[in-house]
């Protein structure tokens, strides 16, 4: 049985509802344990009741990040452009061509986690688990997608390149491992059916990566990319790309840089840059490609050194096409905090000259952020999704939603007048799930606007047009009335039921939804049969565009399509642990021996089992940092995100004697231990000792230690042993082996003032700490992305550099190289780059048995054997930034990408 505060009981059999008493029928009594449900998820998920592990479960969820995202983002973003704020073009494709230039020593990579992953597998449903909400089978954040009228379909992730599939969804085939990038901006299929792949994430920073370009394979069905077909030069290099749309002859792109346009004659001439909206702001280099020449003579005029915001002064998030007029382009143009150039733009000439527009009608000219466009496939109407500056940039806590509005032009005219077809509020009461589970506070329908939107139009009918934001929207009748097809999760509803998608109940209970947080949409058929295909957090989905819905306006008829053959997760970290005193459980599977847990953007925690037919999620909300005993793989610390840590020592599996684990934290087998910090970063870091396992160390605004091992069970029990000088100084990456921790700092960790420190501690006999400081001048005044102790000598510490050296990055004190070695503690450093180490951020570091030294980087992994040169390390690994490594129990290294998975190689 469970308790929920208010002291209700209800009684719940693994087979369905246990009748509570005499004259109780059997629909009473699913009514009553759906009321006492809602009570516990409430409870659990953010209510008004709701302790500070359920809100931070309720904010992050299956699917949304809620505006903590931002942060991450500003952080993540940080990390490579601190101090100045600015990444010089040329940066990323000089890097690639520093390492495949280099020599590669091992063998062959291995992709672990090419294998269904399961978000709501009822094994594993303890109190910090998403399982039940809906989602199903997920992989990571698809950014991209195009799809024909005889079942071919193109997925792009993220930071995972694009996938082919020639049924409909499924049966996934990568598609472009041979390109410099796998970072994806936009998909799109051009009338001569050629793929085009523009490349470079347009969700303005954060987890985001630049891209090398727009590419175009001429036989998509069958081929390949390959460098050789880019198009162009290297004019849309190290910028991102939000759309593409074809016609009059020519490509137009919305770009990070401005619209930019390119012949559809040929593919080698340059790109033209027809709308810089603040041309003194675009980089001189750029010059010779500007379509008017008035913009041209102002290019490179203002100085970008330590201006925070000179990366977002030129952003066109959207483009779209008059269908009946070629010549006539629109354009969004604006930064999502706002902007004196925010606003619509036109062209009636291809470009010749741009007009600013001053929209009439209800749509607030003042106020316009971040927009998507439709047109009617006639042009007969224009749709659009404004996000609001105004609402962002307020404090969170008096807001519930940054979204301003769902609009349309009944008359295509981008200057209107305009109409207001949908609202947070009115979305919200559309059978939104938002609404349902917090009550319409602090988390409504578009607190995401700024991140994640889409907005199309059924070919066959202008007044049918979905709609993305963290839900999927659905109108029929031109926006008079709206039903969410794909609500945030079920939770919430009447019909939910812990196995509405597996037995013993098995879909009788809500249907499948989507996973949250959409990004992109495209419409192609199927078997005959008009479909819709949906981009988010979770991957991709598909439904009939005319598909079925229930009385509640919610789709009965999603399909996920992420069977494993596509994986675009985007992992934080990696851990590795072997199968050791379980043997009673079966669900662990039999194989080689280890389990592998990661942390993943939106997606928890998964954990890999040897032999099992799918990975489990095992973790709820977004994963960070991860933490794995390697004698025994079950026992496991996931974060949440800011410091927010829980452990299990059952794999979050709370088995047979634990029936009520996921809505009772009384019964529950993973536990909240999150060290009571005042400040941490989004994703926090922490560490056990190389040589006892049982001793850790984590990092927020100070450092906090505890030697209970995977048996602590609450805040409590860790000691602060160190408190940063300042509250705005807060740990990116702490270390520790024998009695040696190495912890590095950032604060401010802003461009605007950036610093960025190192400290070592040493453990005393007596229990006590005693500290030193690396001093500034030894290491560049860059962001320290990881840092290890040598377990064989503990005065052995490597630190490695985050961002580009000063050949690229703008700013005081950016320095050379990236990575440094000390041997006598941390009193004296060397630059160990050598002539070989690509300029290229570094994320993490380990020191393998032998001597050699391991590195991730933003573009794969880099080896050095003692006294050797840089190699890159092993062949096929994925074009990707591997942003975690570390030495599995099995003799394994293994490299956590944030795009294409979890995977592994031999130890040199």
């Amino acid at each position: 049985m469970f308790k929920t505060r208010r002291g209700r009981i209800a009684i719940v059999a693994g087979a369905g509802v246990l009748v509570l008493g005499v004259g109780i029928g059997v629909v009473a009594v699913h009514a009553h344990q759906a009321e006492v449900q809602r009570e516990a998820l409430e409870q659990k998920y953010g209510g008004e009741e709701g302790d500070r592990d359920s809100q931070a479960v309720a904010h992050e969820g299956s699917g949304g990040e809620s505006n903590e995202f931002l942060t991450l983002q500003q952080q993540y973003a940080e990390a490579r452009t601190s101090p100045g704020g600015i990444v010089n073009p040329g940066a990323y494709s000089n890097a690639y061509a520093q390492l495949t230039g280099l020599a590669v020593t091992g063998g062959a990579w291995q992709e672990v986690t090419r294998a269904p992953y399961d978000a709501d597998d009822p094994d594993y449903r303890d109190y910090y688990s998403n399982s039940s909400g809906g989602s199903g089978l997920v992989t990571g954040r698809i950014t991209g997608i195009a799809a024909d009228n005889s079942g071919d379909v193109y997925a792009a992730g993220a930071n995972g390149g694009v996938w082919r599939s020639t049924t409909g969804g499924g049966n996934w085939t990568p598609i472009t491992d041979r390109l410099p990038t796998e970072s994806t901006g936009t998909l799109a299929l051009a009338t001569d059916g050629s793929l085009w792949y523009a490349t470079g994430e347009a969700n303005t920073g954060g987890t985001s990566y630049v891209g090398s370009g727009v590419y175009r394979l001429a036989n998509p069905k069958t081929g390949t990319f390959v460098p050789t077909d880019r198009v162009g030069g290297t004019e849309l290099e190290s910028t991102t790309i939000g759309a593409l749309r074809f016609g009059g002859g020519r490509v137009w792109a919305a770009t990070l840089r401005g619209v930019w346009w390119h012949s559809l004659a040929d593919t080698t001439s340059h790109w033209m840059l027809s709308l810089p909206p603040n041309p003194g702001y675009e980089p001189a280099a750029l010059a010779p490609y500007a379509q008017n020449p008035a913009d041209a003579a102002l290019f490179g005029t203002i100085s970008t050194a330590g201006d925070s915001n000179a990366a977002y002064k030129n952003i066109a998030n959207d483009i779209t096409i008059d269908p009946n007029d070629a010549t006539h382009v629109i354009a969004a143009a604006g930064w999502r905090s706002g902007d004196t150039y925010n606003g619509f733009y036109e062209t009636h000439n291809s470009g010749g000259a741009w007009t600013k527009i001053n929209p009439s009608g209800s749509l607030p000219a003042a106020d316009i952020g971040y927009v998507s466009f439709a047109y009617a496939h006639d042009g007969s109407k224009l749709y659009a999704i404004n996000e609001s500056p105004t609402l962002l940039n307020k404090p969170s806590g008096d807001v519930n939603s940054y979204l301003d509005g769902i609009y349309v032009s009944n008359n295509g005219s981008i200057t209107g007048p305009w109409s207001k077809i949908a609202d947070s509020q009115k979305l919200a009461n559309s059978g939104s799930a938002l609404k349902q589970a917090i009550g319409g506070k602090g988390y409504g329908p578009g607190i995401q606007a700024w991140y994640n939107q889409f907005i199309a139009v059924d070919p066959n009918n202008a007044n049918h047009v979905y709609a993305g934001l963290e839900e999927i929207y659905e109108t029929t009748n031109g926006g008079s009335g709206w039903s969410t097809v794909g609500p945030y999760w079920n939770f919430v509803f009447p019909c939910w039921r812990l196995d509405s998608l597996y037995p013993p109940d098995g879909h009788v209970g809500c249907p499948q939804t989507t996973h949250t947080d959409q990004h992109s949409v495209a419409m192609g058929t199927v078997g005959g049969v008009p479909t819709v295909f949906v981009g988010n957090d979770g991957g991709i989905y598909r439904r009939p565009i005319n598909g079925q819905v229930n009385a509640s306006g919610h789709a009965t008829d999603w399909t996920s399509l992420n069977d494993g053959t596509i994986d675009a997760l985007q992992y934080y970290s990696v851990g590795v642990g072997l199968i050791a005193g379980n043997g009673g459980r079966p669900d662990l599977g039999t194989g080689d021996g280890v389990l592998v847990s990661g942390g993943l953007q939106d997606n928890g925690g998964s954990l890999y089992r040897p032999g099992a037919p799918k990975m489990v999620s095992n973790f709820g909300g977004d994963g960070g940092d991860v933490l794995v005993d390697p004698n025994n793989g079950c026992n496991i610390v996931q974060e949440y995100v800011d410091l927010t840590m829980e452990v299990t020592q059952t794999c979050a599996n709370p088995g047979p004697g634990h029936p009520n684990a996921f809505l009772d934290k009384a019964d529950a087998t993973t536990f909240d231990i999150s060290p009571p910090d005042v400040n941490a970063r989004f994703i926090a870091p922490f560490a056990s000792n190389a040589t006892d396992v049982n001793q850790w160390v984590a990092g927020g605004n100070s450092l906090w230690y505890q030697d209970k091992g995977f048996a602590i069970r609450s805040p409590g029990q860790w000691r602060k042993i160190y408190t940063f000088a300042t509250p705005d100084k807060v740990a990116t990456a702490v270390a520790f082996s024998g009695n040696h921790v190495i912890a590095a700092f950032c604060g401010p960790c802003n461009n605007a003032g950036f610093t960025r420190g190192v400290v070592v501690g040493t453990h005393q006999a007596d229990g006590s700490w005693t500290w030193s400081t690396v001093p500034d001048s030894a290491l560049p005044n860059r962001y320290v992305g990881g840092l290890t102790v040598d377990p064989a000598n503990a005065n052995h510490m490597i630190v490695v550099m985050n961002g580009f050296s000063r050949r690229f990055t703008e700013g005081p004190g950016a320095g050379v190289g990236h990575v440094f070695e000390t041997t006598d503690g941390g009193t004296t450093w060397n630059l160990i780059d050598g002539t070989t180490f690509p300029d290229i951020p570094a994320n993490s570091v380990r020191i393998t048995p032998g001597g050699g030294i391991v590195v991730a980087t933003d573009l794969g992994v880099v080896y050095r054997a003692p006294g050797g040169a840089w190699r890159r390390l092993g062949s096929n690994f994925p074009t990707t930034v591997a942003m975690y490594v570390t030495l599995g129990p099995d003799g394994n290294v293994y490299a956590a990408t944030h795009g294409r998975g979890i995977w592994r190689i031999r130890t040199p």
